[in-house]
């Protein structure tokens, strides 16, 4: 089944597609992104039609040379077309890239009871920490780490916007206290932001991997067909969610290392987890909040 993952339990899925089965006015992914989904599926794939394609949808393009001309992607000099920029990400990571812009589109315009801002504060934050813990732990794939990271969370849009009297009810009953979100929602609604996520994804066609990280990324022991890539966003998130990248100051969590299953999961032959400095690698992670904020504000300015 395409975006599929292992079961996820069904009381908590079943309870999700009703919740978004019920709303009108939800989101789809932008046509032009379905389009440039199909042509890199092809097995010839020229980047001069995939630039040609995206330069259709106007804001997508301006988006894709925002995001690839900011601090956190680095050229080293400005690039200043579409085509420069789709060159500079890859074949290979362009998909990730367009699901990414869609997102973002999608939630332009929907501030909720997080706010679109502190929320892809908190998603491009979890990127960034996603990418450094996997290059600690010799993951493959440091990119597809830090996607997983950006795209986590999508299912918190729409219970922050669509479901926003009873999101606020949920964020008000843990204000103060050492819980987690998930654990609310899931006592408020008899789902989470993770089940709803993962209706979106398969929905979007996202590729399996990424369903997975959405879908388990609070319980990542449970992941099946990517469960170091889901352990990593998981640590991500945590870590995000003590330091300055917690959705605008609502701390919701904390944590102990060696209590965390991803922790165990993540280590192993070719890992230098183990040697990580937690305070000096949290003090880093501050250091990248105001970066972070900038490329956000960039992103959701003019369009």
């Amino acid at each position: 089944m395409k975006g599929g993952t292992e079961p996820v339990e069904t009381s908590k899925m079943e309870k999700a597609a009703a919740l978004l089965g019920g709303m009108i006015d939800l989101p789809t992914i932008p046509a032009v992104a379905i389009q440039v989904l199909s042509l890199l599926d092809e097995p010839e794939v020229d980047v001069d039609d995939v630039a040609e394609l995206v330069l259709t949808d106007q804001v997508m393009a301006a988006r894709v040379l925002k995001m690839v001309n900011s601090p956190l992607y680095r050229p080293a000099t400005e690039i200043t077309s579409l085509k420069g920029a789709l060159v500079y990400l890859g074949l290979r990571h362009i998909r990730e890239f367009i699901l990414t812009c869609s997102i973002i589109q999608c939630s332009e315009g929907k501030d909720g009871v997080l706010g679109v801002k502190p929320f892809w504060e908190h998603s491009f934050g979890v990127g960034i920490v996603a990418r450094m813990i996997a290059e600690k732990v010799g993951y493959h794939d440091t990119e597809k780490a830090y996607i997983g990271g950006i795209i986590h969370d999508i299912g918190e849009v729409f219970l922050s916007y669509y479901m926003r009297d009873e999101f606020q009810q949920i964020v008000d009953s843990i204000n103060d206290k050492p819980h987690r979100l998930v654990e609310a929602e899931e006592e408020f609604l008899g789902t989470t932001h993770c089940e709803i996520g993962l209706c979106i994804a398969r929905a979007w066609r996202f590729p399996d991997d990424y369903c997975e990280v959405i879908a388990h990324h609070h319980a990542p022991q449970e992941a099946k067909n990517a469960p170091r890539l889901t352990a990593i966003v998981n640590l991500a998130d945590l870590f995000c969610n003590v330091r300055q990248l917690d959705y605008g100051g609502k701390a919701w969590v904390s944590f102990s290392l060696a209590d965390e299953p991803a922790w165990g999961m993540l280590q192993g032959s070719g890992s230098r987890l183990s040697e990580l400095d937690i305070e000096r690698f949290c003090y880093e992670l501050d250091d990248r909040v105001e970066e972070i904020r900038e490329l956000v504000g960039n992103i959701f300015k003019n369009g």
